[in-house]
């Protein structure tokens, strides 16, 4: 997915008739400060795919324009945009007085150094990934047949019987010789929005509840570790890894941003798509990554993402604070806390 970058002269999307949201043309930055490396952990934890110049600059014009209106007035895609936009700005200290107290120029530039981050970060990512992921199709000790390449990517997506039964789009059945025969052949076209196989728990997809083991694949954690808590710890509990993109930057919790990064990721590298393109219409890469996005953000299905974000921060920051369970009961930490709400409700009748 290195192929995408952000244009700095681009006109807010507003001007566009398009969204930030969505990514801008190619430009290379050659510049690079702590904005890059911000832009780097942004991009895969909170948006990944946008024109960061145009982001910034139709923010800062949006924040005059809600003083005389609120921000519900809006269509449902500004006021997402203005969510990233705010998010942004609150993830960097006095990015927001640097931006409002600047020219449009220093915006722009702003702009240009996240977005260079988010583009490298999602290169590298892409780089690693299409290799790594030949080792996540089969279970250890098992040979792949035929093999795949690690380098080229011509024969992966439905050209291969292993990646197209995890690529075929839910609800349609990978083993009738017409339906496969379609895919690979192109005849069916695959849209972004039709989630493949591979996003689900044992790859098994249930049409009576679509919900049952979405997003819970065993091939999505092998690529969020190798992602965000280094490749070394796909085979291993995630202990001490000192070295990965969490930890060197604080991350303690599984975003929604991060999960479709990822399961974006993952798609692109079992497709055969050699480069990534915001207008490639086969792998419609963009497409899948907003509409993952569209249902973690649904408030119609909030509970299901409550528990889906909490399964999965257990399952890849067992440690933290928010992933851990009550305490045990008879512990020593139980009983002192026990013990406490005891003297404190006495204390409170005694007041009364």
């Amino acid at each position: 997915m290195s192929g995408d970058e952000n244009d700095p002269s681009a006109e807010p999307s507003r001007k566009r008739g398009g969204s930030a949201l969505y990514s801008g043309p190619r430009k290379k930055v050659t510049s690079s400060n702590p904005l890059v490396l911000h832009g780097r952990h942004f991009g895969r934890t909170v948006f990944a795919m946008c024109n960061y110049p145009a982001l910034l600059t139709g923010g800062i014009l949006r924040l005059e324009e809600l003083q005389d209106s609120p921000i519900e007035d809006y269509p449902a895609d500004v006021r997402r945009e203005h969510r990233v936009f705010l998010e942004l700005v609150d993830s960097y200290p006095s990015l927001l007085d640097c931006l409002t107290n600047g020219e449009e120029e220093d915006i722009i530039h702003v702009g240009e150094l996240m977005g260079k981050g988010a583009s490298g970060a999602r290169g590298d990512d892409t780089k690693t990934l299409k290799s790594a992921v030949l080792e996540w199709l089969v279970p250890r000790g098992q040979a792949l047949i035929p093999p795949l390449s690690r380098n080229i990517k011509s024969d992966r997506g439905f050209n291969h019987e292993v990646t197209g039964a995890l690529l075929c789009p839910a609800g349609l059945d990978w083993s009738n010789v017409e339906t496969k025969q379609s895919l690979k052949s192109g005849e069916t076209a695959v849209r972004g929005d039709q989630w493949p196989m591979f996003l689900y728990a044992g790859y098994v997809y249930d049409p009576e509840d679509p919900w049952t083991g979405l997003l819970r694949s065993e091939i999505l954690i092998f690529g969020f570790k190798h992602v965000f808590t280094s490749p070394s710890s796909v085979d291993r509990e995630p202990t001490a890894t000192r070295s990965g993109n969490a930890y060197l930057h604080g991350m303690k919790s599984v975003t929604k941003g991060s999960l479709a990064y990822i399961a974006t990721q993952v798609r692109f590298s079992l497709s055969s798509s050699a480069v990534f393109s915001r207008t490639d219409t086969v792998t419609d890469s963009e497409n899948f990554y907003h509409s993952i996005l569209d249902l973690l953000e649904d408030p119609d299905d909030s509970q299901e993402v409550v528990d889906l974000m909490t399964w999965w921060t257990r399952r890849i920051f067992p440690n933290s604070s928010s992933s851990q369970r009550g305490t045990s009961k008879n512990s020593a930490l139980s009983k002192i806390r026990e013990k406490r709400a005891v003297l404190q409700e006495q204390a409170a009748i005694g007041t009364t």
